[in-house]
């Protein structure tokens, strides 16, 4: 039979107590006492108190749970996300504190709903989900710390840490405009509809699921409209992924249509890279035969000449990570709005003139 605590204490003749204590409050015993323990422990084969009961012992978990809308491997490979898991690590290794990853893409509601509840951790970092998403109700009903990264909720007690989406996006299209674009395109993706990509009608930014693409076509739109540009005035795509080979297929649509777009906007970088790589396939120049403008400035948009809207994934990583494990006391410094700013680079530039293709 595998050995427990009660093993351990048998073998020794002594409390439950003075076996747990060697573990959990070494404190209470003699360095001698606490060694034997240890030692009867790892002859007989015993593990020690089994984490979970541990930590509900304390109180606490040593964890905190980042609720991911995508797969695991996304926190690895995605350069955006990347950066942002790199802050939040760094503000969890300052407090002691784990990360537990919680993917929650591709599973059904109550799947989603059920590693919520069973997510042995200290509070909850939402990153990237949808509006309406059933685990959101989990994660409240479990009335632990919650950080919303770059999506706003209507729950009074969680913390935001993001940017202002659609003002940096409004100086982008304004940016366009200014060029003198008119005929322009957008591409956005929507991961957790099962869609491959293809043209897109959106009647409304509202209609987005995501907080910070609704966002961002909002400030688009505003600028747009100053111009004269309406909103069914522009094209959109709807990308599988927020891929990089996602976004050539999506421009691919955009490209290959008459009149061709004069400008194409992103929501993201990598939708955007794949833009640029879509030109190069049909020999026509970024920032001269079409403009394009991404949202995020991750490591690859320099290097490319990507003008971009330029915001520190990890700054927004560090930030989360921190109010979550020290929540602040007013509800002022419970929402934090972090600098954004527009990079203007080669990929953008004046608009062919008309009847150019």
């Amino acid at each position: 039979m595998r050995p427990t605590l009660q093993t351990v204490a048998d073998e020794l003749g002594v409390s439950r107590s003075t076996v747990s204590n060697a573990y959990s409050r070494p404190d209470q015993l003699s360095a001698e006492l606490r060694e034997k323990v240890l030692e009867t422990a790892r002859r007989l084969g015993y593990p020690g108190p089994h984490p979970t009961a541990r930590s509900l012992r304390r109180g606490t978990t040593g964890a905190i749970g980042v609720l991911l809308n995508a797969a695991v491997s996304v926190a690895f490979t995605d350069p955006y996300t990347v950066r942002f898991m790199s802050g939040l690590a760094a503000a969890a290794e300052r407090h002691e504190t784990g990360l537990l990853l919680v993917p929650l893409s591709g599973r059904d509601d109550e799947a989603a709903v059920r590693l919520v509840q069973d997510a042995s951790v200290d509070g909850f970092c939402v990153y990237g989900l949808p509006d309406g998403h059933r685990s959101l109700d989990a994660v409240r009903a479990r009335r632990l710390p919650i950080v919303n990264a770059d999506r706003r909720d209507d729950d009074p007690d969680a913390i935001f840490v993001g940017i202002d989406d659609a003002a940096a996006a409004r100086a982008a299209g304004a940016h366009l405009a200014g060029l003198g674009h008119r005929r322009i395109a957008a591409i956005v993706a929507l991961p957790t509809s099962g869609r491959p990509t293809a043209p897109f009608s959106l009647a409304s930014p509202d209609d987005m699921p995501y907080h910070f693409s609704r966002e961002r076509l909002r400030g688009y739109r505003d600028a747009l409209a100053e111009a004269g540009v309406g909103w069914t005035d522009l094209a959109f795509a709807r990308a599988a992924a927020y891929t990089r080979a996602d976004g050539a297929a999506a421009a691919a649509l955009l490209l290959d249509r008459s009149p061709r777009p004069t400008a194409i906007v992103a929501v993201n970088d990598m939708l955007a890279l794949g833009v640029l790589d879509a030109l190069a396939e049909r020999g026509l120049r970024p920032g001269h035969d079409v403009s394009v403008i991404g949202f995020d400035d991750v490591p690859e948009a320099a290097a490319a000449g990507l003008t971009t809207v330029r915001h520190s994934a990890r700054e927004m990583g560090r930030v989360a990570g921190g109010l979550l494990l020290d929540p602040p006391a007013g509800r002022a410094a419970r929402d934090v709005v972090l600098p954004a700013d527009l990079v203007i680079r080669a990929s953008t530039g004046p608009a062919p003139m008309e009847g150019a293709r």
